[in-house]
């Protein structure tokens, strides 16, 4: 009997082990997890720094006093300003707080003048002021082991000036579609074959994990050139195998990785499309035998793969986690002893998540699933589902709602 996504799931997880830690760059570490804690190395702000332009001043005065103003310190110089008693000295936002100032009247408070200003209120002491490391102090945490290297925690490595992050680096990826009848799409098609539509699919996700997979050009049906150049791909950490999984006569993916030494995870799925899948790892990795239809493909990325090197990224997934409720608007089709999983556009209305399903014609229906937002899926055993059910949603895609 075949696994359920969940039992495949289970089988796969054990081998997903994180590389060790490595110090990268920090511009190449977008996407990244934190392998250590990192900590804070200034403070912020590193001195006392005005919040607004306007004029620095000492002690209360009453609305209407005019000070002569002594001069301008400008966000960026050195602190070290000194500012004399009865006078006032123009701050820009950012810049040092001078000594003997104890607070800031913003510019919109003032009447200025050429040589003086014009107070309309003085506030009341520490008005405006950013203290000196009242953010972060060195020493304090800044980034913790675990923690995903998105856009604010880079901002912040770079505010407290680190060159390098220590991460798990991430896997290298090869892409390898197979079949005779598969060219590349820019290549005229010949009577019986068809476009590369996998390699470009499986590219633009995986730069949404921010990874750099790498197309390895197209694996003809024949034994001896596609185990070389499944050998070639075995030189990556996850092997990408599209097509040549299933039982046809010419489906040789799976015999040429067994002659390759790679040990077998998954042998086929319950689920519907892409019941072929097949999972093996190899000696610096895994590999995945993806189906040839492009709805499989598709299907199999979002349930397994895209999980899975998110685990090798160090970031917690598994398949179907993320899913979320929604409302079908139309019927869905049911399931006999495998899940389905169908596509479905996302829409909000009144606070609820619509599904409205696609009209798929099976496997091979790439227009339908390339346009989907979600995957629903249809547990083993059901009925037709009707307008108004309630049905669980993977969404595939960034939503725009």
């Amino acid at each position: 009997m075949l696994p359920t996504p969940e039992e495949a799931w289970q089988r796969i997880a054990p081998h997903l082990a994180l590389r060790p830690g490595a110090w990268l760059p920090r511009r190449e570490t977008a996407g990244r997890v934190a392998a250590r804690d990192h900590e804070a190395l200034l403070p912020i702000p590193p001195v006392d720094v005005s919040a607004m332009d306007g004029y620095a001043v000492a002690g209360d005065h009453p609305p209407g006093t005019r000070l002569p103003v002594a001069g301008l310190v400008a966000a960026g110089a050195a602190p070290g300003a000194v500012l004399a008693a009865g006078s006032a000295l123009r701050v820009m936002t950012g810049a040092p707080v001078p000594a003997g100032a104890d607070r800031i009247v913003p510019v919109e408070r003032t009447d200025r003048g050429r040589d003086e200003v014009t107070l309309a209120e003085s506030g009341a002491a520490g008005d405006h002021i950013r203290r000196g490391g009242e953010v972060q102090r060195p020493g304090e945490p800044m980034l913790a082991a675990g923690d995903p290297l998105t856009a604010g925690p880079l901002s912040l490595a770079a505010a407290h000036g680190y060159e390098r992050l220590f991460v798990h680096p991430p896997p290298s990826v090869a892409v390898l579609p197979t079949g005779d009848e598969v060219v590349p799409p820019e290549a005229p098609l010949a009577p019986g074959q068809i476009h590369d539509s996998h390699t470009d699919f499986l590219l633009a996700e995986l730069a949404r994990l921010a990874l750099a997979g790498t197309p390895l050009g197209i694996a003809p049906d024949e034994p001896e050139e596609l185990a070389a150049r499944v050998a070639q791909g075995l030189g990556y950490d996850v092997l990408l195998v599209c097509g040549g999984v299933s039982a046809g006569e010419l489906d040789l993916v799976e015999e040429a990785l067994l002659r390759l030494g790679c040990e077998p995870v998954v042998d086929g799925v319950a689920m519907q499309p892409g019941k072929p899948l097949f999972v093996a790892r190899h000696a610096r990795g895994l590999v995945f035998g993806l189906p040839g239809n492009p709805a499989s493909v598709m299907v199999a990325w979002h349930l397994f793969v895209r999980p899975a090197l998110r685990c090798l990224l160090g970031l917690p997934d598994a398949t179907w986690r993320g899913a979320l409720p929604a409302e079908l608007t139309g019927e869905l089709a049911g399931a006999r002893d495998r899940a389905r999983y169908l596509p479905v556009r996302l829409a909000r209305r009144d606070g609820r998540l619509l599904a409205g399903p696609a009209t798929a014609k099976g496997s091979h229906d790439l227009p339908a699933y390339a346009a989907a937002d979600a995957l629903a899926r249809v547990p083993p055993g059901s009925p037709p589902l009707a307008p108004g059910a309630a049905v669980e949603v993977l969404p595939v895609r960034d939503l725009a709602f």
